[in-house]
């Protein structure tokens, strides 16, 4: 049976716990606000950005001048795994739920005999996939500095993976974030970057608009930026998810944390009964013996 002055002490502490635990779930909530709000209004944009893409690559003519971009390189040996997480912790399964995600691609990748390659947006997804795959992760690119997410931080990757892809380091680039769809949910997504999917020529991309100039200047122009605004749309949704995920872990926690609370002091109550009237009864067992 533990003292009552230990049980005094671990009560202090778990309250102590839950002032933290709530205070970061309105920090959270004020923040899943912002980020709810970015997040919605970056998926019209990004999404028409795909429509505009697979219309003109629908209707391009394949040949030795069309780009890279759009056509891929004429393999499917190399992948590029670009894994979006969160720099911080205490969000609950957000992290682990992406990397699961993407664990399992590169898994499926590496038993079809492809060789991967892994580029980390966050730490906390380099510190969880290089305890299986740290022979495979290229480099880490650090947002930690970001305060608000630009499109610049975006730009900034996607110059990243078009330089690998220049000078050949791969085929196909994928990549693994989390969709915000509400607080409780996130839905890890994974999107291919390059080659730009393009659906069957008469889907329901296909549109019957006249481009100035030809389809290939546009695409030309288009299809790096494409790949910057999908990396951009991915931040985003991840920031918003992130932000419902440690709004819930932190309610969760605080919780956990109130029902520890009365269950540490019943016990408390209950040992300190059992004190009182040990007491009590030495002191009339003392009485009845004088």
């Amino acid at each position: 049976m533990p003292s009552l002055k230990s049980l005094k002490v671990r009560i202090a502490s778990v309250k102590s716990t839950q002032k933290i635990t709530k205070a970061m779930k309105m920090v959270a909530a004020a923040k899943l606000r912002r980020a709810q709000e970015a997040a919605e209004a970056a998926r019209p944009y990004a999404t028409r950005m795909e429509a505009v893409m697979a219309s003109l690559g629908s209707r391009v003519e394949r040949g030795p001048q069309t780009s890279p971009l759009l056509v891929g390189t004429g393999r499917d040996q190399v992948h590029l795994v670009v894994v979006a997480t969160s720099e911080r912790g205490l969000c609950g399964a957000f992290n682990t739920n992406i990397v699961r995600g993407a664990r399992a691609k590169i898994q499926a990748l590496l038993n079809e005999g492809k060789t991967v390659k892994i580029l980390c947006v966050g730490k906390k997804g380099r510190a969880a996939l290089r305890r299986q795959f740290d022979a495979l992760i290229l480099d880490t690119i650090d947002l930690s500095g970001a305060k608000k997410l630009a499109f610049a931080d975006a730009h900034r990757i996607s110059e990243r993976v078009l330089d690998l892809f220049a000078e050949g380091a791969f085929d196909v680039a994928h990549l693994f974030y989390a969709k915000f769809q509400s607080a409780l949910v996130q839905i890890v997504t994974e999107q291919q970057l390059i080659p730009a999917p393009i659906p069957v020529a008469g889907g329901p991309a296909a549109g019957v608009v006249e481009y100035e100039p030809s389809e290939e200047d546009i695409l030309n122009t288009l299809l790096p930026r494409n790949i910057a605004v999908q990396i951009f749309r991915a931040l985003l949704e991840n920031a918003a998810s992130e932000q419902g995920a440690r709004m819930t872990a932190m309610d969760n926690a605080s919780r956990n944390a109130g029902d520890m609370i009365k269950r540490l002091t019943l016990v408390y109550n209950r040992t300190r009964q059992a004190a009182i009237t040990k007491e009590l009864i030495e002191i009339i067992s003392g009485a009845e013996a004088v």
